[in-house]
């Protein structure tokens, strides 16, 4: 067996490869859906990827003979390590064959990039977007994931332990909800009722108009609502803002709701269609065909929504503000014909998500690990 060999992927064509390697470790797997290559060409192009605003980063790729064999991406966030006090080499896009030698191969170059700046611990899988497919699969292999959500082979798990990693956190997860007219829903509609006669707490809609200032608003709910999170990572705007700013384009902006107490933004519950349904069906836009086929499947609804993030500011966190966004939101995704919601990217130590889910009768469906593992001295 020859030798393993590891090559820095930087012009197009070659991060072009490093993305659509993938396709080799997932193609007999049906629950896997394709990124899709164009958002990711522009989150890796240092000249285009909100990540290169806070930090650097080097996409990495393992070849036997000439057969690219694993990839991964090593960083530095620069912001969040000064934010946390921290030394952390963040890894992503690590995708390898079944080849234990590949994934050390792998860990030893984004060790020595590492060394090379003085970082002292690794820390992923992230991608350069925290809130993007992160961590490894644990459990939960009976349906493909949500949008944002990931997906990887059992045996990385095996690997990653036998590589010396250790959980970095507490696993994150992810509920499903059934919108149907249940008796948790109907307890859960009575308290919002109660409170909504206090008339303190208001229900409204984005203002897409004054998008701005909406980012402005998310980015004090998530640094200051999230602020309980003991290795929880700070959110830099630009970082934020990449991530929103698709959503103009396909959410409904009935389902993005915040809550208002005397004017000031205490929450935020945002719930767009869960479109990875569609997207397991375009095969990451790699070929012209690809954008016809993603034509006529948007033209579909689909049957889940997903929401990524419930939001309220500690001091309001008992007082009801979520209860109302819960059971707004499912009146509103009922109205439009979702079946389900998907709820996911929470930690499983959240103190408010976890709890209200539990109570609308929601049942975890999948679980996520992120890792971390001290860098050895070189040699």
């Amino acid at each position: 067996m020859s030798e393993i060999t590891i090559k820095a992927m930087t012009t197009r064509r070659e991060r072009r490869a490093f993305l659509t390697f993938p396709w080799k470790v997932y193609r007999d797997d049906p629950l896997w859906v394709p990124p899709l290559i164009p958002e990711r060409m522009k989150l890796i192009d240092p000249a285009k990827g909100a990540f290169f605003h806070r930090g650097e980063a080097m996409c990495f790729a393992a070849f036997r003979g000439k057969e690219m064999v694993g990839t991964v991406c090593a960083a530095e966030d620069q912001f969040a390590n000064q934010k946390r006090g921290r030394k952390d080499c963040v890894f992503g896009f690590i995708e390898f064959l079944p080849d234990y030698e590949v994934l050390r191969a792998l860990i030893s170059q984004v060790e020595e990039f590492a060394r090379s700046r003085e970082l002292d611990t690794l820390l992923g899988p992230f991608h350069l977007d925290y809130e993007d497919a992160y961590g490894l699969l644990v459990s939960g292999r009976d349906r493909p994931p949500a949008l944002m959500c990931g997906h990887t082979p059992e045996y990385y798990l095996d690997y990653f332990e036998r590589i010396g990693f250790q959980p970095a956190r507490a696993a994150n997860v992810a509920f499903a909800i059934d919108l149907q007219d249940s008796s948790e829903m109907q307890r859960l509609s009575k308290l919002a009722n109660h409170l909504q006669k206090k008339g303190r707490i208001q229900i409204r809609t984005a203002n897409w108009d004054d998008f701005q200032s909406e980012v402005d608003r998310v980015l004090i709910l998530l640094n200051e609502a999230l602020a309980w999170e003991d290795n929880g990572i700070p959110w830099h705007r630009d970082q934020l803002e990449a991530m929103v700013a698709p959503f103009q384009e396909i959410a409904d902006p009935d389902l993005i709701l915040f809550a208002d107490v005397d004017g000031k933004t205490v929450g935020w519950f945002p719930g767009v269609p869960n479109l990875n349904e569609v997207f397991i069906e375009v095969n990451g836009l790699r070929y012209p065909w690809n954008y016809i086929q993603l034509l006529l499947k948007m033209r579909q609804t689909p049957k889940s929504l997903t929401v990524k993030s419930v939001l309220v500011l500690p001091e309001y966190q008992k007082k009801g503000v979520a209860v109302m966004l819960f059971d707004e939101m499912a009146k509103r995704a009922r109205a439009k014909g979702y079946t389900w919601a998907d709820l996911s990217i929470t930690s499983e130590d959240n103190p408010d998500t976890v709890a209200l889910s539990e109570r609308m009768g929601a049942v975890e469906y999948k679980r996520w690990q992120v890792y971390q593992k001290p860098v050895p001295p070189e040699g």
